[in-house]
Parts: C-alpha cells; sequence; structure tokens
C-alpha cells in the first residue's frame, strides 16, 4: 500500500500554510481543518481500497509458438469499477509491445486488454501471474497485488515456412525454399506409367511388349524412387552456438531441417534425426507427414552447448541406431583443428551410408571479403577471416578427397543447398 502521486501533493500543499503558521503568520484553525478533512478522505480511501476485491484474470495465449513470429496475448479482467495499472508477467527475455497498461474496468465489471510479444528463443516458457496496481476510488493510495495465472508456451523452430509449403506442390515448394533441381520425366529407378514414346526417350525406356500390342511405341516412365531413409545428423557443440542475424547457427539448421524433411516426407521417404555434441536427441526414420510434428516435439527446447563434438561417437551411436543405407545429412562448422575426427566419423559412416557434410559459414565472413579495408585494423580482419577461410577450405578438400559431399553455405544458403542435394542424390538413384 503506497500513497499516490495525488495524496503527496495535497500533504505538499498543506506545508505551505503549516510554514506560515509556525511564523505566526496564519492561525490554526483553517490549517486543522484541511488537515483533519485530508487525513479522514485518505482513511476512508484506504479503507475503500482494503476491502475492493482482486479482478479475476484469463490469459489467452497460443499453447505453440514458432520462435521469431510475433505473438498476440489477450488478458481478460473481471471485477468492480475500478481503475488499475496491468503488467504481465511474461517470459522476462521476449521483446514485449504495449505492457504495461492502465485501464478502467467498465460498469459491465469486464474489459479485455491484448498486447504483443516475440519469442526469442526455442523451449518451453512459462507465465508466472500477472502483476497489478490498484487505485483507490478516490486516487489517494495504491496498492500492488499479483493474480496466480500461469501459463506455459512451447516455442518450437519456425515451422510457419512448412505450414506455407503444405499448401503447394511438392516441385514449387523446392524452389521456394531456392533448390534448383526440376523433376525430369523419364528418370528415375521406380516404374511410373507407360506412354506414348517421345522424342529423345532412350531405347531402354521403350515396352517393347506393350509397343507390340498397341502397335505403336510406347515408353515406360519412371519416378524417383520411394520408401527410401534421410537421416539429419545435427551438431548441438559450441560450432553451432554462432549467430546469424537474431538466430543462432543451430536454429538455422533447425528451421533447415524442417524444410528438407518436408520435401523428403512429400517424394514418400522416411526422415530421422540425431542430435548429437552437446545434447544428444534421437528420432528413428519416421514416414508421412506426421514426422514433422515429431521432429518438432524432439527438438523443440534443444540447444546448442559450449562443448567440443565427438564426430566419433555420433558416427558410432548413428551406426548402431541406423542399420539400412540411408542418406546422411551432418550439419555442423567444419573447421581445421575438428578435421582428423570429423574424417574418421565420415568414414565410419561411409560404409553403409551416403554421406554429405553440410558446413555452416557465418556470414560476417563474406561481408568482411567482399568491402575493401579503409584502417589498419580492418586491413587485419581482413586478413584473419582469409586465413580462417583458407583453413575452412583444407577441411573441405579433406572430406572430398575421401568420397564425401560438401557444402560449404552461409545460414541462408542452407535451406536450398540441402534441398538441392537431396534432391539430387535421389534422382541419380544413389541412395
Amino acid at each position: 500500500m503506497r500513497p499516490s502521486g495525488l495524496l503527496i501533493a495535497l500533504l505538499c500543499a498543506l506545508a505551505l500554510p503549516g510554514a506560515a503558521l509556525a511564523f505566526g503568520l496564519a492561525t490554526p484553525g483553517p490549517l486543522l481543518a484541511a488537515a483533519g478533512a485530508l487525513l479522514g478522505a485518505s482513511l476512508i480511501d484506504l479503507a475503500r481500497l482494503r476491502v475492493s476485491p482482486t479482478p479475476e484474470l484469463e490469459r489467452r495465449v497460443p499453447r505453440v509458438v514458432a520462435v521469431g513470429h510475433a505473438l498476440n496475448v489477450e488478458l481478460a479482467l473481471q471485477g468492480s469499477p475500478q481503475r488499475l495499472d496491468v503488467f504481465d508477467l511474461h517470459p522476462a527475455d521476449w521483446r514485449v509491445e504495449d505492457m504495461p497498461q492502465r485501464l478502467q474496468v467498465p460498469a459491465s465489471g469486464r474489459i479485455v486488454i491484448s498486447y504483443r510479444l516475440h519469442p526469442q528463443q526455442r523451449g518451453s516458457a512459462r507465465f508466472e501471474g500477472c502483476a497489478l496496481r490498484l487505485h483507490s476510488p478516490w486516487r489517494l493510495w495504491t496498492q500492488a497485488r499479483r493474480v496466480e495465472a500461469q501459463n506455459t508456451v512451447r516455442v518450437y523452430p519456425d515451422f510457419a515456412r512448412v505450414s506455407h509449403l503444405a499448401l503447394v506442390g511438392t516441385d514449387r515448394a523446392s524452389r521456394v525454399i531456392g533448390a534448383h533441381q526440376h523433376r525430369r520425366r523419364g528418370e528415375g529407378t521406380e516404374f511410373h506409367q507407360l506412354r506414348e514414346y517421345r522424342t529423345g526417350d532412350s531405347l531402354r525406356q521403350i515396352d517393347w511388349k506393350a509397343t507390340q500390342r498397341a502397335r505403336k511405341l510406347i515408353s515406360r516412365d519412371y519416378q524417383d524412387e520411394r520408401n527410401q531413409q534421410v537421416m539429419l545428423l545435427l551438431d548441438t557443440g559450441r560450432r553451432m552456438l554462432a549467430h546469424d542475424g537474431s538466430l543462432s547457427h543451430f536454429d538455422h539448421a533447425l528451421n533447415a531441417s524442417l524444410l528438407v524433411a518436408f520435401i523428403a516426407l512429400r517424394q514418400g521417404d522416411s526422415v530421422g534425426l540425431l542430435a548429437s555434441g552437446g545434447e544428444s536427441r534421437w528420432m528413428p526414420p519416421v514416414r508421412g507427414l506426421g514426422a514433422i510434428d515429431r521432429m518438432l516435439d524432439t527438438v523443440f527446447d534443444l540447444q546448442p552447448q559450449p562443448v567440443a563434438t565427438d564426430y566419433i561417437e555420433a558416427a558410432v551411436q548413428l551406426g548402431a541406431r541406423q542399420q539400412r543405407r540411408a542418406l546422411v545429412l551432418i550439419i555442423t562448422n567444419a573447421r581445421d583443428e575438428d578435421i582428423e575426427d570429423l574424417l574418421a566419423g565420415v568414414r565410419q559412416l561411409q560404409r553403409r551410408h551416403l554421406v554429405c557434410v553440410a558446413s555452416l559459414r557465418e556470414g560476417i565472413l563474406d561481408t568482411l571479403m567482399e568491402s575493401a579495408p579503409e584502417s589498419v585494423d580492418a586491413a587485419l580482419e581482413t586478413s584473419a577471416a582469409a586465413h580462417y577461410l583458407e583453413q575452412r577450405q583444407r577441411a573441405h578438400h579433406a572430406l572430398r578427397a575421401q568420397g564425401t559431399s560438401v557444402l560449404d553455405v552461409s545460414a541462408a544458403q542452407l535451406p536450398g543447398a540441402l534441398v538441392d542435394h537431396y534432391l539430387a542424390m535421389k534422382r541419380a538413384g544413389r541412395l
């Protein structure tokens, strides 16, 4: 319970005639009457505030949201007509708009307000309650109260793009992501249909029995083989703590993994996931678009840790759990100092699987190499970036020398590069 600014101002106003009374310039009667009236009013107002009921509150917030996307939160308050300040106890590290708010509960006793939040990090987030500051009827006192209204929100990787892609065809979806592969009819490994011969068809596509029956050339049409398997191996170690924009490299890797998983599932393939390095997670290969929900539940609260990634251990874990041949997409940041372990882990996986290493490159490196240094410090930064990129190239060359596909990409390029590689390997029949 605290005096309001108005009560403090009235007390200060009484101090002036009090000073005059001290110097014998005024009579005490009017001053005592005014002080008594103010004291009586403040006590009555204080009592009315103390007995005033705390408004009931209901918070309406989605149970699941995507990181980086704003969400609206509604607060419905029910109580007696009164003036109050509202501050919702939302997750502290989220950016907020339109909070706190001052409002007047109308005569109907119900009011609904809203504000916007911007989730900054994946995982489970809690709303612990709501802080209220009630104003007394005559505005002489305020009282802080708390309403216990708890909600838990799951912040998932950015599934908004996947939701958008679900509304378009697979070929268009791959173009939206940034992939440049296009389906060429007649190629693939699984029979699709019979059709009339077209100029350019190879002789081995001709179905001679069907040709004899139809008395015209008939070709077999093939499509990409279905029910193959794609494994996403995500690095959760210190290399993925780097940021590009507002998201860490690990968040970019998760978002790209969702997109390539969606394309693979639309193609009829199975998708699984292993996260290793810091905290480990495992999702066995699953078919059907419901696998996206399962993947989101598996990784939504997974965070990279400031530890070195043991690529050999990751290869052993994946080899023990994934017996069937699969396309293994390793998403990491290959460094020269880690190359021996990475080479050993990849060699172990290559005994059974088709392996691709997607090596994330920090966006600041491209910026430094494209700009002309204008000072000694800038020149030193550019030189250090060039040396670092040279080390990366050596690591990538060592991987390619043992037959591993390497994608040297920025965070923005990662989704398109992964989808491109997946479609290329599938259409080449290498899975």
